[in-house]
This record gives structure tokens, C-alpha cells and sequence, in this order.
């Protein structure tokens, strides 16, 4: 519509198939637009939104947490796990992973985002602010408030999807990294994995127990502890040899869910080097 004048009309074969609702003008058009609002229950209502945690980094916070690590004393958490001379490596990884999340914790901010089921993967908060300004400015009335508004829109619009572009491509840069193609596949096909629902019978552990230790309920020998040959050769690991195999592991596979580059530090590595 511009002004009182209808420029296109709608036809529809289903009597108050749609309901109509004003919108703001599309790009630069000197016209409005009007919204055809479909009578049916839409996914995106009756899907419910879903709540992420998300952790995020503020200036100085890398720097606060690497002067929390190289002020803490290590070999404190390998004291408390010794008994009779004897590490209780459970205990020990227990305090030390518990102390990184703390120290993680202590420094970043944790924040609730929504995500709904028509929400496209480019739109940023930038672009959500500029949606509301401009929804505002059109409910107003003010015309020279909505014609900046969607300049700063379309610009704003314009660079989600360009940064969301590259970080696609960014997917496929290194070929021999497979889970990384993937994860692009699965982004631009918009893949989503259903979580297999667990069984809830209270009595599936015990019975898994009795299954796989149904040999060793009839072994009476009594375990000993063999003596290494003397020349046997005890595995030690350098602090380069951790880092180039924690660095290859993803973040689902880490101690705690604990950031890959954390890990890495030289203090933690050097306190896992302990164990």
C-alpha cells in the first residue's frame, strides 16, 4: 500500500484462510508492505523456544584466568589426593578439573539465549536491535526515524550474512579435517540430530552388571601384581606431548567440557603432567 491506495490485491479459494497485518516498508520502497498471516497454527507457535547456555569471554578475561593459573600451587592437589604414598587418581583429576571450571566460572559471564524454530542462523543481536528500532519507528509514525532505520538494517543484514558466509566457508578450507566438512554439510542443509530418548527402567544398570561380570563371579584366583622386567622401561609424557594430543581432541571430549585452549596452557599441562 502507498498511502490509502492498495497497489496489489489477494485472492484466496478458502474463506479467512489469512488475517491482515501492516508492516514496515521492504529495502528502500516508498510503499509498505502488508502481511498475510495464515489462520492455522503455525511451528512457530506451537513449537516451543528453546533456552542455550552460552559462556562468553569479556576483555581480560584470558589474561585474568592465565594469572590465576600461574598463581595456583599445583602440586597442592596431588598432596590431598596421597594416601600411604599411593595417588587416587579420581580424586586427583576430580579437584584439578573442578579448580579449572571454578577458575573458568570466576571470569567469564554466563548469559540465557532463546532460539526458535524459524530463527535463521545469520541473524545476530545487531540485527535483532535493528528489527525492533525500525518496528518502533514504523509504529510511531516517524518517518525520518524508520528511513534511517532501514539503512542501518539493510547494512547491518547485509554484513550477518556475508560474516555468515565465511564462517561456512571457513568449514571447508582444510580438507583433511572431516568433522569440520561435516559440521558445514550439516549447517548448510540445516541437519538437525534427534537425541535418542534413554531407557528409564531403574533396573537396566544392575542387569548390564550381572551380564558382563557373569565370568568373573566364578573366578577365585586371587589377583597379584606382576613385576616389570627390569629393563621395562616406565611411559613418560612431556608437556609437548600433551599438548599435541589435547589439542586435537574436540570440546565434547574434554575433562569437564573444559575449552581446548585452557587445557593447553602450559600450567595445566603441567599439573596433568603430574598424574
Amino acid at each position: 500500500m502507498r498511502g490509502a491506495n492498495a497497489l496489489d490485491l489477494v485472492y484466496t479459494n478458502i474463506s479467512g484462510a489469512y488475517r491482515v497485518e501492516p508492516r514496515p516498508h521492504l529495502g528502500y520502497s516508498d510503499h509498505m508492505s502488508v502481511m498475510l498471516i495464515p489462520a492455522y497454527r503455525r511451528i512457530v507457535r506451537h513449537s516451543k523456544p528453546l533456552l542455550k547456555q552460552l559462556r562468553t569471554w569479556p576483555a581480560g578475561a584470558i589474561s585474568a584466568l592465565q594469572d590465576c593459573f600461574e598463581q595456583t600451587t599445583w602440586i597442592t592437589f596431588k598432596e590431598a589426593a596421597t594416601d600411604s604414598g599411593t595417588v587416587n587418581l579420581e580424586e586427583y583429576t576430580a579437584s584439578v578439573t573442578g579448580y579449572i571450571s571454578k577458575c573458568i566460572d570466576d571470569v567469564t559471564v554466563s548469559k540465557t539465549i532463546t532460539t526458535r524454530p524459524n530463527q535463521k542462523p545469520w541473524v545476530t543481536a545487531e540485527v535483532r536491535m535493528l528489527l525492533r528500532t525500525r518496528d518502533s519507528a514504523f509504529r510511531t509514525g516517524d518517518r525520518e526515524a524508520l528511513r534511517k532505520t532501514r539503512v542501518k538494517l539493510s547494512h547491518a543484514i547485509r554484513e550477518a550474512k556475508r560474516a555468515h558466509a565465511e564462517r561456512i566457508h571457513g568449514h571447508f578450507k582444510d580438507t583433511g579435517d572431516t568433522q569440520r566438512m561435516w559440521e558445514g554439510i550439516q549447517a548448510i542443509t540445516n541437519y538437525r540430530k534427534t537425541s535418542p530418548s534413554c531407557d528409564s527402567d531403574a533396573t537396566l544398570p544392575d542387569a548390564l552388571n550381572d551380564f558382563y561380570a557373569r565370568f568373573e563371579a566364578q573366578n577365585n584366583v586371587i589377583a597379584e601384581k606382576s613385576i616389570p622386567p627390569q629393563n621395562d622401561q616406565v611411559l613418560c609424557l612431556t608437556v609437548a606431548d600433551l599438548r599435541h594430543t589435547l589439542v586435537k581432541l574436540t570440546h565434547g571430549k574434554l575433562l569437564d567440557q573444559i575449552t581446548s585452549w585452557v587445557v593447553c596452557s602450559e600450567n595445566v599441562l603441567t599439573s596433568l603432567q603430574m598424574f
